[in-house]
């Protein structure tokens, strides 16, 4: 039975493409903010982080009430590295509006995303966005699209889709790119013409699989999901059946039920299927657990949870700079702030290290881990990590096995063979290349080891061209050892301030990483040496001052800019016996072992 009330609606589009925006703007059409309020930008980027790096972490959901039609848009991941947020937030939607920009067209990422979209069967509403933006091309975008979605296999039904045009920062969407109106009604309609309502049985047992976990202090784990049958009442009790092996059952009682209306979520006595829901009462939810009935239970096929593949060891700062810029720098702390996170975060695996000289984090990509590194730091935390590993497994006959990604390359066609070279030189093997237009697109295997600072040289070699797209694949036979870095580091070898006349004799020697006048101190790494080889520095060195004059004036010292890393750079910069620094104000580099001395014995202890 169709619930003409209900629509469920995913956004699917690339990075900037305009998707946050979008939806605000269809949040002011539908009433849900008053003229005069003051509200902030991309109500869907809550977290600062996703405004600063202007990607979605976390689905959101929000609701939309327009003609008494309740519509669930449900956000959706547009980062590799969240790529298995994206599947189970599909499963509680019944079409997608699939954002892309009038002037770049589909990206790589968009790709991924369709295609599971597509492979759901799911209805798709194509929104041309930026129309009103200089060399907009809106009719080859929509050629584009279509071509893609053709190489996606998409059915014939698919492919007939309805396409709206919109400019989300000037407020308005449109049947055709020349129309005139100035509102976001156009969007609006097509959302109840072309997304199907939610076909489900209002009569049948309850049946709902968790798709995505919140987590609150006050009543723990939240799960999420659709109500395919039945309905849900507050108090009611509930069979729960895990996602495992097993099927592991037992009852429990939902001790609250809400809905997502506007904003936010809304307490309700009881809940009808083919709407959106969050229980509270699954003490132990996780992905793809069923709440169902107790006397007739409901179970659906498994959700698989995409397992970590790279892994970062957590430590407490050994720095001789501890505690001046952090204000949690214990080892205790650092422990009960993770072992938190491993409550509410089930994409990630938290265990602590035998020796408990540190806590193991496993997640699924740089990416993905350096947003909790940054989560952390802006709450005060000070830690050192160590260089991320990946995840090896056994195969049945022994030998060993690696995580493999497929990653999708978009690159101007004069910069193809260079991507294929610096892939050759990661680990990659080539499996598909065709040409569209200007463009070539390129797919690859490559070992997760491999895509470690593979971004930064890409756009090195393509002039900031090339558009990459990594998710993982499989878990395929070991390629064996990479060569690592080339260059040696210069290495402070006392604790003091940097000097600039020092500074402006070492960077005719490599790059630097600090300016003049900053905390330095014995074994933190402060460039990059131009040889190979590590090479100790004295970054405090002044200048020897005689009784007699100079013939010629002090030359005035000119010093390049340091180059400074992102928390993603740098821990892709490191080798296995240095360390990442973290502390609210800076990043450093660092040996794991200080002392020259020392790293010297250690390194004869190796021979």
């Amino acid at each position: 039975m169709k619930q003409e009330n209900i629509r469920n609606v995913a956004i699917i589009a690339h990075v900037d493409h305009g998707k946050t925006t979008i939806v605000d703007r269809l949040l002011y059409t539908a009433g849900v903010f008053r003229e005069n309020q003051q509200v902030d930008e991309r109500v869907l980027d809550s977290n600062d982080q996703e405004r600063e790096r202007g990607i979605t972490i976390l689905s959101k959901n929000v609701s939309i009430t327009y003609k008494d039609v309740k519509i669930n848009v449900i956000d959706t991941p547009g980062h590799a590295d969240f790529g298995g947020e994206v599947e189970r937030v599909l499963n509680m939607a019944d079409g997608a509006l699939l954002i892309v920009d009038a002037f770049e067209g589909p990206m790589p990422q968009t790709r991924f995303v369709l295609q599971h979209a597509l492979a759901q069967g799911m209805r798709i509403v194509v929104v041309v966005n930026k129309i009103d933006r200089p060399g907009a091309r809106p009719e080859e975008v929509v050629d584009e699209v279509f071509d893609l979605m053709v190489e996606l296999d998409a059915s014939d039904e698919q492919l007939d889709f309805p396409v709206v045009y919109t400019s989300a920062i000037g407020g308005y969407a449109r049947y055709e790119y020349t129309d005139d109106n100035m509102n976001m009604i156009p969007l609006l309609e097509t959302i109840l013409d072309e997304i199907p309502a939610p076909d489900v049985d209002p009569e049948g047992p309850i049946a709902m699989q968790i798709c995505t976990v919140d987590h609150s202090s006050f009543v723990g784990r939240i799960g999420v999901g659709r109500l395919s049958s039945g309905s849900i009442k507050k108090k009611q009790q509930v069979m729960v059946i895990k996602n495992d092996a097993d099927g592991t059952r037992y009852n429990t009682t939902l001790t609250q039920v809400f809905t997502f209306e506007e904003l936010g979520k809304k307490e309700q006595q009881e809940v009808y299927a083919g709407d959106i829901v969050a229980v509270v009462g699954v003490e132990d939810a996780d992905i793809g657990d069923m709440v169902t009935s107790v006397d007739n239970p409901v179970r659906f096929d498994p959700i698989a949870v995409e397992e970590p593949t790279m892994a970062v060891v957590f430590e407490a700062s050994t720095s001789p700079l501890v505690g001046r810029e952090g204000d949690i720098v214990g080892a205790r702390q650092l422990k009960e702030r993770l072992m938190k996170e491993a409550e509410s975060n089930i994409s990630m695996r938290i265990t602590e290290l035998e020796d408990k000289s540190g806590v193991e984090v496993a997640g699924r990509g740089v990416l993905h881990l350096s947003v909790l590194m940054e989560t952390m730091r802006r709450e005060g935390f000070e830690f050192q990590v160590g260089r991320p590993r990946v995840l090896i497994k056994t195969a049945e006959d022994g030998s060993k096995l690696e995580p493999i990604e497929e990653a999708t390359v978009d690159v101007p066609s004069e910069y193809a063979g260079k991507v294929i070279e610096v892939f050759g030189t990661a680990g990659g093997e080539m499996t598909d290349m065709f040409s569209r237009g200007e463009q070539t697109h390129l797919v690859f295997k490559i070992p997760t080891r491999g895509t470690m600072g593979l971004n930064t040289r890409l756009l090195n070699v393509t002039h900031g061209e090339a558009n990459m797209f990594h998710h993982f694949y499989e878990y395929g036979p070991y390629r064996g050892e990479f060569a690592g870095r080339k260059n040696g580091c210069m290495i402070s070898m006392s604790t003091e301030k940097s000097v600039a006349y020092a500074l402006d004799t070492l960077q005719e020697r490599g790059t630097l990483y600090i300016g003049p006048g900053e905390d330095c101190y014995e074994g933190m790494i402060v460039g990059a040496s131009a040889k190979e080889g590590d090479m100790v520095v004295n970054v405090a060195k002044t200048k020897n001052l005689g009784n007699q004059r100079s013939s010629g004036a002090d030359k005035a010292i000119q010093l390049t800019p340091p180059v400074t890393f992102t928390l993603e750079e740098a821990l892709e910069y490191i080798e296995d016996d240095e360390l990442v620094e973290i502390t609210p104000k800076n990043i450093r580099l660092r040996k794991r072992l200080l002392s020259a001395v020392e790293r010297k014995k250690a390194e004869k202890g190796k021979l």
